[in-house]
């Protein structure tokens, strides 16, 4: 089989073609990046997502991005609060608020959003965490407000709980990355934070019929929010070494979370590192460890079966480093676009044993040969610039 028949020019013809080729219409399209802050990946990205919300019935868009943060995204998109300059500084993590691709998207979103009734909505689905994580306090207050009446004080008073989580600064401690001594996430104050907050959940259950759908939506987020931060605060302070692989489990699981609840509002486009969307396990080299767990997108998958697509993204060139002619991108290469989309699963039948890709760029993941039929489709471009 030839490789020109595995593939097509991306546009949005290519697009829907590649969508009617699935078993079901996904209710989240992932598509991956191989390497952060490449720009024409992002503006890539945003074509897509365009052809989408006109031609496919698409209205959300989720970023890897701090799912608490991009409230202040989401309510600039549907209701115009705010400036764009203050939602760009503000409303993302990890720095992804700074690419001109991503401030095009959500300009272009809110326009959207101001002539149409039916509303595109935003998401961020990574938790307030990296290496090192946020204070719950947001995520904890905010429930305990929503819950609102005499029935919180049951659990504890608010006195109470702004006295257990104390000053922020002693969460955000990012010297807990690497020493878990400093970690506050299992002491006495901490354990009985993670009570309160299971008490506050099963609360929102009882109080879920007098909450509006909005706040029910809000209240359930800062429930997985403030659960799942606190949880790895816990196992920020853990000594053992399995501390980063548990660490790396349950920040995908937190994201594999936030994707179910995203996937209620019918077909979303997410935007996130190959590592995190691919079906299999992710394997990652930290320090003298080689982790491994499984992914947002596996987890993801598990649930949603066919209503979950991967599409991961590949390099061909970029600056110095080339692909060698035998690796998956070095084949892709000889493809007579700059952008192409191929079939994974039809692409792995017609390429046997290519060499894996060792690239000069340590933010760069390059395909896994191995893992070719795990994906639905392959995002190439040729040539691709790197933003940092």
């Amino acid at each position: 089989m030839d490789i020109k028949d595995t593939a097509r020019l991306l546009d949005g013809a290519g697009v829907s073609a590649f969508l009617r080729s699935l078993p079901a219409k996904p209710l989240l399209l992932g598509l991956g990046e191989a390497r952060h802050f490449v720009a024409e990946l992002g503006e890539l990205r945003n074509e897509i997502f365009r052809h989408l919300v006109e031609h496919e019935g698409y209205r959300s868009f989720a970023i890897e991005s701090d799912c608490l943060r991009d409230l202040v995204v989401h309510d600039y998109i549907t209701t115009g609060a705010g400036t764009l300059d203050d939602v760009m500084e503000r409303g993302f993590s990890h720095r992804f608020g700074a690419p001109p691709a991503i401030r095009e998207l959500v300009r272009w979103m809110r326009a959207y959003n101001e002539e149409h009734e039916e509303k595109l909505r935003f998401f961020g689905f990574d938790g307030p965490l990296e290496y090192w994580a946020e204070s719950p306090r947001q995520a904890l207050t905010a429930l305990y407000d929503l819950l609102d009446g005499p029935l919180p004080g049951t659990v504890v008073t608010r006195e109470t709980l702004d006295t257990l989580l104390g000053p922020d600064g002693r969460w955000t401690n990012e010297a807990t990355a690497m020493d878990p001594s400093q970690s506050i996430g299992q002491s006495a104050d901490a354990q009985r934070l993670r009570l309160i907050a299971d008490d506050l959940v099963a609360l929102l259950d009882t109080q879920a019929p007098r909450l509006s759908a909005e706040d029910r939506e809000r209240a359930a987020l800062y429930a997985r929010t403030a659960t799942g931060l606190l949880r790895y605060h816990y196992w920020l302070a853990d000594a053992s070494p399995a501390r980063w692989t548990r660490l790396s489990a349950l920040r995908d699981a937190m994201m594999a979370a936030n994707l179910r609840a995203i996937a209620e509002h019918g077909p979303a486009l997410v935007f996130a590192s190959n590592l995190h969307l691919q079906r299999n396990k992710s394997f990652m080299r930290f320090g003298d460890q080689q982790l491994e767990w499984w992914s947002a997108g596996a987890i993801t998958g598990t649930h949603l079966g066919d209503r979950y697509a991967f599409l991961a993204s590949a390099f061909g060139t970029a600056g110095d480093d080339i692909p060698p002619p035998d690796t998956i991108e070095g084949i892709l290469s000889t493809l007579p676009w700059d952008h192409s989309l191929i079939d994974a699963r039809r692409l792995a039948q017609a390429i046997t044993k290519p060499a894996p890709r060792i690239s000069h760029d340590f933010a760069y993941f390059p395909l896994d040969p191995a893992q070719l039929d795990t994906i639905d489709g392959i995002v190439f471009l040729k040539e691709a610039v790197r933003l940092d």
